[in-house]
């Protein structure tokens, strides 16, 4: 180990830079919120947790802008519950049951 250390070009701050688009902050959080995410992380097999929040932000944010018309379905949906079927039908605007046309026959 060298007896005296040059830092006069030093640098104060973060070693790596801040990608583009992104901000540092801090933030505190719940300690069983963070442990989830950590365990999030590990149980796929490595990654960041920090990302896995962010994603996670991004999906309510999305959701919370979602359109009228989105809006209106999932309402219905969780109203209608007991009818699953009968919600399917409107949204497709097709029967349920495909209806095969019998064969005429002569009167007897």
């Amino acid at each position: 180990m060298s007896q005296e250390y040059d830092f006069s070009k030093g640098k104060r701050g973060a070693i790596a830079p801040v990608a583009t688009g992104k901000t540092r902050i801090t933030i505190r959080l719940d300690d069983e919120v963070l442990r989830w995410f950590r365990a999030q992380v590990h149980a796929a097999g490595g990654g960041n947790y920090q990302s896995l929040i962010n994603l996670a932000l991004r999906e309510h944010v999305k959701k919370s802008a979602e359109p009228l018309e989105e809006t209106l379905r999932r309402i219905l949906r969780e109203e209608f519950r007991g009818e699953p079927a009968r919600l399917d039908r409107v949204r497709r605007k097709t029967p349920m049951k495909k209806t095969v046309p019998r064969k005429k026959t002569p009167n007897r």
